[in-house]
């Protein structure tokens, strides 16, 4: 890319999935994918945030033996049979869902390379749905970096 030609900009989407409850865990690499393509940046960053308390985002090799492997490390950081005050408190019954949120994170950053994400090649992005029930959530994706479109093209 020429310097001469690239600008800087910040691009903003979301995207809306749909999660089945506890630990369902949702690969939404192509979604972010294509966000990605979409904003035009070449070379950069994307950051991805998920609002609310009781859900993560992380990556993982999105394969059936490390899906599994990662909810049981899941429960057993923060086992459902342990005593949580915020169950003590509101009544809900997902202390352990906040804290496992908390353990995990709500964001990943990622590079953004020749228009692209840049992931391993085994590595997905992905959505951890930790709330006793299902939910709509919302990811919210900010991508920054260089392009070589025009100001007219934008």
């Amino acid at each position: 890319m020429s310097a001469k030609n690239a600008r800087f900009i910040t691009y903003t989407a979301s995207i809306e999935l749909r999660t089945r409850g506890e630990l369902d865990i949702v690969d939404f690499s192509s979604q972010l994918a294509a966000v990605v393509r979409s904003s035009g940046v070449s070379d950069g960053a994307v950051n991805v945030f998920v609002a609310g308390s009781t859900a993560a985002i992380t990556t993982i090799e999105y394969e059936s033996g490390a899906v599994s492997d990662l909810k049981t490390a899941i429960s057993r950081l923060a086992p459902a049979e342990l005593h949580y005050d915020h169950d003590a408190k509101w009544g809900d019954g997902n202390g352990r869902s906040h804290v496992r949120a908390a353990m995990i994170g709500p964001s990943v950053s990622l590079p953004v390379r020749e228009g692209a994400p840049k992931m391993g090649t085994w590595q997905q992005v992905v959505l951890i749905e930790l709330d006793l029930k299902s939910r709509d959530r919302g990811i919210y994706v900010t991508v920054s970096g260089t392009t070589n479109k025009s100001e007219a093209n934008s």
